[in-house]
């Protein structure tokens, strides 16, 4: 267990850089804690963010003590900006994914730093320790001249680029000083090339030092062309932008693709068990996710995530899993990393998920709700399409009697589950309605004797008649913040009594300092995590839509003030402790946050 001591600076002192292949976490420090190239779910190469020792950093810092560290985003872009300000002057650090308009065809991504004097004269430490395979492989770094390096180790490579010559240092990687007046420019590259490529492609090892600052420029130039087309029904908000950016980088250009988080293992319980990987496209946060970008005029995202859960479930409801790799890969089996000593010493670090092999009933209606809206945009339902989506209602009709595992994935005993329940019930009643509307085959006839089944079902085993509630299962009379979605579904008006019963007793019963928790049943989990972010947002949406604005605006403004100062979010937050908990950043916070305050403009009006 790392003490109190532990030099892992706090979750949110990093910041997310993307090409929409891959990501980086860079430190309010300068250091590059985190990388996964040359996509999301591959492994580390920089990671010291799980182990300080072990796992390999990219740091770039004054050698002078910073008396004051400023950092933002270069507006309309995800390119960070960190300024130092030490005794001798003022500087500031560039750190971007190159990106052009060949985003779909990257093969090589590039992440650049750019170290650019403002006043003065500053001196700077700069250490590229790569470590491959999550810290267990320390590759051989090699000079090529003119600044030029490469690190090689089993199947990974990295070309790496400097206006500067550095030190070899034997099992620590390259390190320099360097330093910059105002005007200067130092620039460093890390390109990931597979090995055989980097002997065999001799552009890969000539120095070009205007490449970066062109890279700069059309970086910045791309990520303002897709800001562009976000629109945001109500004003200014700088948050709801920020929020659809980080979307966005969590997408996986090549195939549509979009995972729930950059990271794995960040616990959710300091110290305890409660560590995950993230870094997979979960169908049911992807289509919360596309719903939120289709408000914001994003629909070129909506599509391309359909036709990747399509491919990815090989056009078949059957074969339909709850979340996949990037590229549609299905197996995901989950490992524990043991040579890692884990985020502040929380193990196990993990990677793959064993959630994939759940049965999670939600999705099914979840596809369906994507279906609808694809409708309400006056598009066609095209006949392979409906065969798919006819397939899951189908399914649905039979499996909606089963137990799950749930939205939050108990690892013990299945469940019937309210909300899992409501989705399926969701799930029938689209597909009814799609069939009637479009006037499409289907069974119309045994598909609406089971949704009247679903809806039976609920009011007398999910309902709690005693308190005026619905609960989190069949049987069980705890409450669970999922139960926040039932009117999104279709399922029960935002105003209907019993709603208002329920909303008001999750406010009461799981409030926490202010934040809203899960649940308040027992998980067979070690450790207490920390309140879940997106269902404070998710309480401000109903309390929007149920009329009570003053008290959806104060819990809107408790969950925004989960975010740090660049607007990133994490999953959970422990209010007592102001600290960030779970994977970092979270689409499904950043998916809430937008849906929670189009609901509280649209309850203006």
């Amino acid at each position: 267990m790392t003490n109190s001591t532990s030099p892992y600076p706090p979750i949110g002192d990093y910041a997310l850089i993307s090409d929409c292949h891959c990501a980086a976490l860079v430190s309010k420090a300068g250091s590059v804690d985190w990388c996964c190239m040359p996509r999301f779910d591959a492994d580390s190469c920089f990671g010291r963010l799980l182990d300080w020792d072990r796992g390999g950093f990219c740091a770039i810092a004054p050698v002078a003590a910073a008396k004051e560290v400023k950092r933002h985003y270069v507006p309309d872009t995800m390119v960070l900006e960190t300024c130092f300000r030490t005794a001798d002057g003022e500087a500031r650090l560039y750190d971007f994914f190159a990106m052009d308009g060949n985003a779909k065809d990257r093969d090589h991504p590039e992440h650049v730093r750019l170290i650019e004097g403002i006043s003065g004269r500053i001196e700077f430490h700069v250490d590229i320790s790569p470590r491959f395979d999550f810290g267990e492989i320390v590759p051989h770094v090699r000079e090529h001249g003119d600044g030029i390096y490469s690190a090689i180790g089993s199947n990974v490579g990295l070309v790496i680029r400097a206006d500067t010559r550095f030190d070899v240092m034997r099992d620590r990687g390259l390190s320099t000083l360097v330093s910059v007046r105002s005007g200067e420019r130092v620039r460093v590259s890390i390109c990931f090339v597979p090995p055989e490529q980097i002997d065999d492609n001799p552009a890969l090892l000539q120095p070009d030092g205007k490449r970066a600052d062109t890279a700069f420029e059309d970086t910045c130039a791309w990520w303002r062309e897709w800001m562009c087309r976000v629109k945001l029904p109500h004003g200014p908000d700088e948050q709801t932008l920020r929020s659809a950016i980080v979307l966005k980088s969590l997408s996986f250009e090549r195939t549509g693709a979009i995972v729930a988080a950059p990271t794995t293992s960040l616990p959710e319980s300091m110290g305890a068990q409660r560590n995950w990987d993230y870094r997979f496209s979960w169908v049911r946060d992807s289509v919360f996710t596309v719903r939120a970008l289709y408000e914001l005029g994003c629909e070129r995202e909506a599509d391309r995530f359909l036709k990747f859960v399509q491919r990815s479930s090989a056009g078949s409801a059957v074969e339909m899993q709850i979340m996949y790799a990037v590229d549609g890969k299905r197996r995901l089996t989950e490992v524990e990393l043991a040579w890692l000593e884990g985020y502040r010493g929380s193990q196990p670090v993990r990677i793959g998920n064993f959630a994939s092999e759940q049965t999670q009933l939600d999705i099914y209606g979840e596809i369906l709700e994507m279906a609808w809206e694809w409708h309400a945009k006056g598009r066609e339902i095209e006949t392979q399409y409906w065969n798919f989506l006819s397939d899951v209602v189908n399914i649905t009709s039979v499996k909606w009697q089963d137990k799950d595992h749930g939205i939050w994935e108990f690892r013990d005993e299945p469940r019937h589950f309210v909300h899992s329940k409501a989705m399926c019930w969701s799930a029938l009643d689209r597909g009814i309605r799609l069939a009637q509307e479009k006037r499409l085959p289907a069974p119309l006839d045994r598909w609406k004797e089971a949704r009247d089944a679903v809806r039976a079902a609920i009011e007398r085993d999910g309902y709690d008649g005693g308190r005026g509630v619905f609960v989190q299962a069949f049987g069980n009379g705890y409450l669970d913040a999922a139960l926040l979605l039932l009117p999104r579904t279709g399922f029960i008006e935002y105003d209907d009594p019993r709603m208002v019963r329920t909303t008001d007793a999750i406010r009461r019963e799981l409030d926490r300092n202010g934040l809203i928790d899960r649940y308040d049943s027992p998980d067979g989990l070690p450790g207490r995590e920390g309140a879940f972010v997106p269902c404070t947002f998710w309480l401000a949406r109903c309390l929007a839509y149920q009329g009570k604005t003053d008290m959806a605006w104060d819990y809107y403004r408790r969950a925004l003030g989960c975010a740090n100062e660049l607007g990133l979010f994490s999953e959970e937050y422990d209010a007592a402790g102001g600290r960030m908990l779970g994977n970092f950043p979270q689409a499904l916070t950043h998916v809430s946050q937008i849906t929670a305050r189009m609901a509280l403009e649209k309850a203006k009006s």
